[in-house]
C-alpha cells in the first residue's frame, strides 16, 4: 500500500510539473521578446514598430481564440488539445528561431505559438481539475500559476544572458526542447473521457475572435493613439481617437455573440460557452479576482523594471536579477499556504494577497526619489511576490469548483481570456498614466526654467504636445547635444527630465495602489471555505 501511495505522489509530482512547465513556458515568450526588442529587430531586418507589431499579435491571437481552445478541449479531450497545442506551439518555436525576416517571425511566433497557447492554458486549467482532488487543487494550481509569474519575473533575466552571451534565437530553440520534454511526460495525465462529439460553433468562433480581438487591440494601441482624444500625429475616426471605436465595437461584437449563444441554446444546440455559466457569483468573484491580479501585475512589471532599466541605467540581466526576489516570495506563498494553512478561508486570503500586492506598491511609491538605487525595489518585490503567490494559492480552485469538472474547459477559457483581458489594460493604463504625468511635469518644469532658452521651449512645446517619452539621461544628453543645445540648458533639461521620470512612475504605481484596494472590496463575493470541504454547521 505504501509503495502505491508512493507511486501515486510520483505521478502527481509529475503531472504537475509537466503543467506548471507548459504555464511557464506560455508567458515566458513576451517578458524574453520585450527585453530583446531592438536585437531582434535587427536579426530580421525589420523595425523595433514591425516587432511591437508582432508582440502585439501574438497577444491578440491567444486572447481571441481562448475560449474556442477552451471548449476544442472539451470536444476532442483535454490531454489531446494539449498536445497538440504543445506540437503547434514548438512547430512555431521552431520556425522563430530560424526566421530570416519579420514576416516568418509574425507566422511562427504570433501566429503558430498564439493558436498553441490558446489550446494549452485552458487545457492546463482543465486537467489540473481532472489530476486533483478538491483538497489538492489550491497547491495545484498556486504551483502552475506560480510558474507564470515567475517567467514574467525571470524572463528579463534570461532574455539579457541569452542577447548578450549567445542569440535570442536560442531561447526558442530552447523552447522545443522543453515542448519535446513536456510531451514525453504528458503520458502519465490522466483525462476524462471527452463529450459526445458534437461539432463546433463556427459562428460563435468568429464573435467571440473578433469581439475579443477588437477590445484587446484597442486597449493595446491606446498608448500610441489615445484612449479618446486621439493624439497629434494619430489617426482619428469621427473626431475620436480609433481606440474607443474599437473598444466600443468589440463589445458589440460581443454581446451579439452571448446573444448567439443563448439562441444556439433555445435550439437545443451546443453553444460554445454557455452564458448561464456566468450566472455563478462564486466563479464571477472569481474571474473577478483574477482579472485585479493580472492588472495589477502587469502594471507592476511595466513600471519597475523601466524605473531599473531606463531611470537608473540597468542592464537587462542586472534588471532581471533585482525583480528575482519576487519569485522566492511567490514560491513561498503559493506552495505553503495551502500546505501550512489547508483549511484558511480563501476570500481571507485574496484578501491578504491584494494587501500584500498595495503594501508592495505603496513601499516603491514612498522609496521612489531622484537619487534612489536599485536596491529600493528589494521590499516591493518581496511583497509583491508574497501578493501573487497567495492569490495563486486560491483563485484557480475557487473558479473551477465552482461548477462541476465537466465544464472546467470553459472555465479554462473564460479564465485565461480575463487574465489576458487584465493584463492588457494593466499595461496599457500604467502606461498612460506615466507618460501623461511625465509630459505634464515635465513641460511645466522646463517652461518655469529660466536655464531653457525660449527656442527650446517653444520647440518641445510643439514636439512633444503628444508625449514625452520615458528616455535615459544618457539618450536625452546625446539626442540634446545633436541638436545643438548648449550645455547649461542640456544640464537643466536633463534634470527637469529626471524629476519628471520619478513623478510617472509615483503617479502610475498611485494608481495601481488605489486598483489593488478596490480589488481587496471585490474579492468580498469569494467563497470563505474550501473547495471539497462540508459546510459549516
Amino acid at each position: 500500500m505504501t509503495e502505491s501511495l508512493g507511486r501515486q505522489a510520483g505521478s502527481a509530482g509529475t503531472v504537475l510539473v509537466t503543467l506548471a512547465a507548459g504555464q511557464f513556458l506560455m508567458t515566458l515568450d513576451s517578458s524574453v521578446m520585450n527585453v530583446s526588442i531592438a536585437t531582434v529587430a535587427k536579426d530580421v531586418g525589420t523595425t523595433v514598430t514591425g516587432i511591437q507589431a508582432a508582440i502585439t499579435l501574438y497577444t491578440l491571437v491567444m486572447a481571441a481564440f481562448m475560449i474556442t481552445g477552451g471548449k476544442f478541449g472539451q470536444i476532442v479531450g483535454r490531454k489531446r488539445a494539449f498536445a497538440l497545442g504543445c506540437v503547434i506551439y514548438g512547430c512555431g518555436s521552431a520556425i522563430t528561431a530560424i526566421s530570416p525576416n519579420l514576416p516568418v517571425l509574425i507566422l511562427g511566433w504570433s501566429c503558430l505559438e498564439g493558436l498553441g497557447a490558446a489550446l494549452i492554458l485552458p487545457a492546463i486549467v482543465a486537467l489540473v481539475a481532472t489530476n486533483f482532488s478538491p483538497e489538492g487543487r489550491p497547491r495545484a494550481y498556486g504551483l502552475v500559476a506560480s510558474a507564470g509569474a515567475i517567467a514574467v519575473a525571470a524572463g528579463p533575466l534570461i532574455g539579457g544572458l541569452f542577447t548578450t552571451y549567445l542569440s535570442w534565437r536560442w531561447v526558442f530553440v530552447g523552447e522545443v526542447l522543453i515542448v519535446l520534454t513536456i510531451l514525453a511526460l504528458a503520458r502519465r495525465i490522466a483525462d476524462v473521457a471527452p463529450e459526445t462529439r458534437v461539432p463546433l460553433d463556427l459562428i460563435g468562433t468568429a464573435l467571440s475572435a473578433l469581439g475579443l480581438g477588437l477590445v484587446v487591440f484597442g486597449i493595446l494601441r491606446s498608448g500610441s493613439w489615445g484612449f479618446v482624444q486621439p493624439k497629434p500625429g494619430a489617426p482619428e475616426w469621427l473626431g475620436l481617437s480609433p481606440t474607443i471605436w474599437l473598444i466600443l465595437g468589440g463589445g458589440i461584437v460581443v454581446y451579439l455573440f452571448i446573444a448567439w449563444e443563448n439562441h444556439r441554446l433555445t435550439g437545443g444546440e451546443e453553444p460554445l460557452v454557455n452564458p448561464s455559466i456566468l450566472r455563478n457569483s462564486t466563479l464571477r468573484a472569481g474571474l473577478t479576482s483574477f482579472f485585479f491580479q493580472y492588472l495589477l501585475q502587469a502594471g507592476l512589471f511595466f513600471a519597475v523594471p523601466l524605473f531599473l532599466s531606463v531611470a537608473l541605467g540597468l542592464s537587462p540581466i542586472a534588471t532581471g536579477v533585482r525583480v528575482l526576489p519576487l519569485s522566492i516570495t511567490l514560491l513561498l506563498a503559493a506552495a505553503g499556504v495551502p500546505k501550512v494553512f489547508p483549511t484558511a478561508s480563501p476570500r481571507r486570503v485574496v484578501q491578504i494577497g491584494f494587501l500584500a500586492l498595495l503594501a508592495g506598491i505603496v513601499v516603491m511609491v514612498a522609496a521612489l526619489d531622484a537619487g534612489a538605487g536599485a536596491e529600493i525595489v528589494t521590499w516591493p518585490m518581496l511583497l509583491a511576490g508574497l501578493g501573487v503567490g497567495a492569490l495563486a494559492s486560491q483563485l484557480g480552485a475557487v473558479t473551477v469548483s465552482s461548477v462541476p469538472d465537466r465544464q472546467s474547459g470553459e472555465v479554462g477559457g473564460l479564465q485565461n481570456t480575463v487574465t489576458n483581458l487584465g493584463a492588457s489594460i494593466g499595461t496599457a493604463l500604467a502606461g498612460a498614466v506615466l507618460i501623461a504625468t511625465l509630459t505634464t511635469s515635465f513641460m511645466t518644469g522646463i517652461q518655469n526654467n529660466p536655464a531653457v532658452p525660449a527656442e527650446v521651449k517653444s520647440k518641445a512645446k510643439v514636439e512633444l504636445a503628444g508625449g514625452v517619452p520615458f528616455v535615459s539621461d544618457a539618450d536625452l544628453k546625446s539626442a540634446l547635444s545633436k541638436a545643438g543645445v548648449s550645455p547649461e540648458a542640456t544640464n537643466a533639461i536633463v534634470d527637469q527630465n529626471a524629476t519628471a521620470r520619478i513623478s510617472g512612475l509615483r503617479s502610475s504605481l498611485s494608481v495601481l495602489a488605489i486598483i489593488a484596494l478596490i480589488a481587496v472590496f471585490f474579492s468580498l463575493r469569494i467563497p470563505t471555505k474550501q473547495p471539497g470541504l462540508e459546510d459549516e454547521p
